[in-house]
C-alpha cells in the first residue's frame, strides 16, 4: 500500500511542477502534461436473490455483487508528451482495476497501463508496455461505457496487451495498426512465445470500422485466434448505433479446434446533453464449454441472450448517475433461485455513480 501511495503521490508532484510555466529557467520548452481520473460506485440487486447459496447469478466483469454498495475503481491517468515522444502512466484501485489485472499480485494490479510512444514521423506512432486492448466495444473505464454492466464478449475477450506495436495512418481516415505482445492479459510472460495483434480501420465523422485480431500460444500452449468487427454510426444527434461481434477459436494440444462467438447492438438515444439512454443486446455462444473454469469444467457451456438498458443522467459536469435493469436468459439454467435450484433467466436492477475528470 505504502507503494501505490508513492506511486500515486509521485505523479501528484510531477503534475504539479509541469504545470507550471511553460518553460524552464534557461528557456527551454516544456512539454504538455494531461492529467484525468475517475471515481466510481455502485449497488446491484439481483432479483433472484439466491442469498443461501451465494449465488451472485453474475458471469460478466466487475459486478460480481448482490444487495451490497460497492466501490468499482478509483482511477488516476497522467500523459506526458514532448515533441515525438510521450508517455502514460494509468494507474487503478479497485475491483476493476484488480478483475483487469487478474494475471498479476502486488502493486503491479494497480498499473491498468503504462507505455512509452515515440513518432518517427507524423504518419507513424510506436508504443512499448502495457496498454488496453484494441478488440471490443466496451472499456475498462466506467465513463467511457454507457452500460455500467458489462457484455459477456468484454468479459471473456483480451483485456490488455504487453510488448510493441506500431500505429500508421494511412490517410482519408484509413489505419492500420500491428504488433508482438505477451500472451494476452500478461505483464510479464517469459520464455513464452509471443502473439501477433493487428488492427485495421475506416474512420470518419459519421461511421467507424475497426477489424481486429489477437493470436498466439498462451502459457499453457493452447494455440488460440481471435477476429473481431466494432462499428460506430451517428445517425443524428438524438441517435447513434454501435456494433460489437467476435469469434475466439481454439485449439488445445492434439485436439480438434473450438470456438465461442458473440454478437451486440448498442442504440443511444440522447434527448439532451444532460440525459441519454442506451439499450444494449447481446448474444453469447459457447455451448461447446471452451471458456472454462479453474478446475478445466465448462463455466456456461450454454448460449446467453442479454438485455441491457441503461439511463445515463448527468446533474452536474463530470457526474453521471446510471439506472440500470438488466435481464440475462440462457439455454440451460446456470443461473441460482435462492432455493438452490438452478434457471434458466434472471434479472438485475443496478444503480452506479461516476464522477471523471
Amino acid at each position: 500500500m505504502r507503494k501505490i501511495l508513492l506511486l500515486t503521490k509521485t505523479i501528484f508532484i510531477s503534475g504539479a511542477l509541469f504545470a507550471q510555466d511553460g518553460t524552464t529557467g534557461g528557456g527551454e520548452e516544456k512539454g504538455d502534461l494531461q492529467i484525468s481520473g475517475s471515481v466510481d460506485a455502485y449497488y446491484r440487486f439481483n432479483f433472484n436473490h439466491a442469498k443461501s447459496v451465494q449465488q451472485a447469478n453474475n458471469f460478466t466483469s466487475f459486478t460480481n455483487s448482490h444487495n451490497s454498495f460497492e466501490l468499482g475503481m478509483a482511477s488516476l491517468k497522467a500523459g506526458y508528451t514532448k515533441g515525438r515522444a510521450g508517455v502514460v502512466v494509468d494507474l487503478g484501485f479497485g475491483t476493476r482495476a484488480r478483475e483487469f489485472s487478474y494475471n498479476e499480485t502486488g502493486v503491479t494490479q494497480a498499473i491498468k497501463q503504462a507505455y512509452i510512444t515515440y513518432s518517427p514521423t507524423d504518419a507513424i506512432k510506436l508504443s512499448a508496455g502495457k496498454w488496453g486492448t484494441h478488440v471490443g466495444y466496451e472499456l475498462l473505464d466506467p465513463q467511457l461505457n454507457r452500460n455500467y454492466s458489462m457484455s459477456y464478449m468484454f468479459s471473456y475477450g483480451p483485456f490488455s496487451h504487453t510488448g510493441l506495436k506500431a500505429d500508421f495512418s494511412l490517410g482519408k481516415g484509413f489505419g492500420m495498426m500491428a504488433g508482438v505482445t505477451n500472451p494476452t492479459d500478461y505483464l510479464s510472460a517469459p520464455w513464452n512465445k509471443k502473439f501477433i495483434i493487428g488492427q485495421f480501420s475506416k474512420t470518419s465523422e459519421k461511421v467507424n470500422v475497426y477489424l481486429n485480431y489477437v493470436g498466439g500460444k498462451d502459457t499453457a500452449g493452447i494455440a488460440s485466434n481471435q477476429l473481431g468487427l466494432t462499428a460506430t454510426a451517428k445517425i443524428s444527434d438524438l441517435f447513434s448505433l454501435g456494433y460489437d461481434g467476435t469469434v475466439k477459436m481454439v485449439k488445445p494440444e492434439e485436439l480438434s479446434s473450438q470456438s465461442w462467438w458473440g454478437s451486440a447492438l448498442y442504440v443511444n438515444v440522447d434527448p439532451s446533453e444532460k440525459f441519454g439512454i442506451t439499450l444494449r443486446g447481446e448474444y453469447f455462444d459457447d455451448k461447446k464449454g471452451v471458456i472454462t473454469n479453474p478446475d478445466g469444467s465448462a463455466l456456461l457451456g450454454t448460449s446467453v441472450i442479454q438485455g441491457t438498458l441503461s439511463l445515463n443522467i448527468k446533474p452536474a459536469s463530470g457526474l453521471t448517475i446510471i439506472p440500470e435493469f438488466r435481464i440475462d436468459s440462457a439455454k440451460d439454467p446456470i443461473f441460482m433461485k435462492n432455493s438452490g435450484d438452478g434457471t434458466k433467466s434472471t434479472g438485475t436492477f443496478l444503480l452506479a455513480a461516476v464522477y471523471a475528470f
